[in-house]
């Protein structure tokens, strides 16, 4: 099962809590400052589940302020998006580019590389909160503002979705097992994309490029929820939507592979943390290959060997050989996901 690190600061001293949460918040990975009426009994608790990339909080804490200043972006910037479904409370995001106001089951959206103000309300306030690095979702610097502070409802829509699967993984963690990090890690990232895409799709005054970029972040999501199937071609993902299928390869001519290509990557990719996978070992290599949309076994084996220069059978006896012949130390979610919360 996957584990949750759990703070409580009714395990400290009331006069420690603070000092010892501020403390916590400097010497994390992305330092803020805080400040809270609070700090003479400041109570708080604090959930971190961690998928190894990508990082899922739930928070209950008193009123806090949390302020990211240009001195400590440049002390340490992780380069990461951090959102935040408001469960209780709510508060105000204030960027130099825009101030925005939150209440419950809305979605906050931070970025490390921006200074920034969060001011919480409410006793407690109550957040489920994910990090996610910036370079799995490489958007322009100028989209990336567009995307930050926007309004963003969990009640509908793609909000709801994303808001849906972190409120159903932080309440259950226990459900999935260690190998499961990497597709839990994978499905959100896709969540928050298609989230990405949706917002800068509704801009009406964005201008036509930022419309194509938040098109590709929409198809590459769409391609990852459908990897399994075996008759996902660019004509058909062109057809769902309603796009031509030149027009579709013209879309990818700035990502690092074809369309065709990139799902043959994404493909072999899936396929080769199963068969890593302790727990699927005793499904035969041909029933996985057909799981990520590959029917003929020869046909995934050739693709495996040339991407890898190993056979699927080979990869799949190193790895669980490597697995059984060494301790395995789970990542360490450690102090640094102490951090605070945006809220």
């Amino acid at each position: 099962m996957l584990d949750k690190m759990v703070f409580r600061s009714d395990d400290l001293a009331a006069a420690d809590r603070f000092d010892h949460r501020s403390e916590l918040s400097g010497r994390t990975h992305a330092p803020m400052e805080l400040c809270s009426d609070h700090a003479d009994d400041f109570r708080a608790a604090q959930g971190v589940l961690d998928l190894g990339a990508v990082t899922v909080r739930s928070a209950r804490f008193q009123p806090l302020v949390f302020r990211r200043t240009p001195k400590l972006i440049r002390q340490s910037d992780p380069e990461v998006y951090h959102l935040s479904l408001v469960v209780r409370g709510g508060g105000a995001g204030v960027w130099r580019h825009r101030e925005t106001q939150y209440v419950p089951d809305d979605l906050f959206i931070n970025s490390s590389p921006l200074p920034n103000d969060v001011h919480s309300t409410g006793d407690p306030v109550q957040t489920v909160a994910l990090e996610v690095p910036k370079a799995l979702l490489p958007l322009p610097r100028d989209m990336a503002g567009r995307v930050v502070g926007a309004t963003v409802s969990a009640r509908d829509g793609m909000g709801a979705l994303l808001a849906g699967f972190l409120t159903h993984l932080i309440a259950d963690p226990t459900a999935y097992r260690p190998a499961d990090r990497p597709r839990l890690a994978a499905i959100v990232t896709d969540l928050v994309a298609a989230l990405f895409a949706h917002i800068l799709e509704a801009g009406d005054r964005l201008p036509p490029e930022n419309h194509r970029r938040a098109l590709t972040l929409r198809i590459q999501a769409f391609i990852r929820e459908h990897l399994h199937d075996p008759h996902l071609t660019p004509a058909t993902i062109a057809a769902a939507h309603h796009i031509s299928t030149s027009y579709l390869h013209r879309l990818f001519q700035d990502e690092d592979a074809t369309v065709a290509a990139w799902i043959r990557r994404l493909r072999l990719e899936a396929a080769r943390r199963d068969l890593a996978d302790p727990a699927l070992r005793t499904i035969p290599i041909h029933a996985i290959a057909a799981r990520w949309g590959f029917p003929r076994a020869a046909d995934f084996s050739r693709a495996h060997r040339a991407a890898y220069g190993t056979t699927p059978k080979d990869h799949r006896h190193q790895a669980l050989h490597h697995r059984e012949n060494s301790v395995q130390e789970l990542p360490a979610s450690g102090k640094r996901c102490l951090d605070a919360t945006h809220s």
